[in-house]
This record gives structure tokens, sequence and C-alpha cells, in this order.
């Protein structure tokens, strides 16, 4: 059975940086998407990067220019990496991986950016 294993949340102090990891145990073969998800309490889970196969990254307008996102396929991996982090990236962050027939979500790490 696939499950996806979350580290690197935390609270972190505005302007600060964190790195997210989210690797794959079992067996997973031909991961097509890798992503992560944010949802802050009152909000929907938004989309926030997302990373193809082929290597191909797409951000949400609120990240650009400070997340990015990287995947090792290797180890069944995808990275976030957050700079200059503020209040509002505030969320429980959540990876998700899809296969051409299976999405799998990983079950969230708090993120908090406060002073």
């Amino acid at each position: 059975q696939v499950q996806l294993v979350e580290s690197g949340g935390g609270l972190v102090q505005p302007g600060g940086s964190l790195r997210l990891s989210c690797a794959a145990s079992g067996s997973i073969f031909r991961i097509n998407v890798m992503a992560w998800y944010r949802q802050a309490p009152g909000n929907e889970r938004e989309l926030v990067a997302r990373i193809s196969s082929g290597g191909l990254t797409d951000y949400a307008n609120s990240v650009k220019g400070r997340f990015t996102i990287s995947r090792d396929n290797a180890k069944n991996t995808v990275y976030l990496q957050m700079n200059s982090l503020k209040p509002e990236d505030t969320a429980v962050y959540y990876c998700y991986f899809a296969t051409l027939r299976t999405p799998y979500w990983g079950q969230g790490t708090q993120v908090t950016v406060s002073s």
C-alpha cells in the first residue's frame, strides 16, 4: 500500500525559510505529477506548486518567486523550498502524487508563519 510521508513543517518567523519533503513508501510507478497544496482555516484547499515528470513547473501567483518545487524521481520524493515566508502562507500543506490511474495524498504538515 502506498503512503506519502511529509516532513519539514513547523513554526517560522516572517521572512524565514522552510523546506518540505514528501516521500512515497511502497511500490509506486510512473508518477506523472507531483504537487503541493495547502489549506488555511476557513479556506478551500488550493494548489501551491506542481511539477511534471519532465520537470515542468507551475506555481500559484501568490508564491511565485518565493517557493521552488523540485523532485527526485529515483527516490519518489518531492520538495518545496519556501523562502521569504509571510503570515498568509500559514496553512496545512499536503503533497499530492498522480500516476496514470491513481491519485495519492499525504496526511498534511502544518506550516505556521508568525512572530
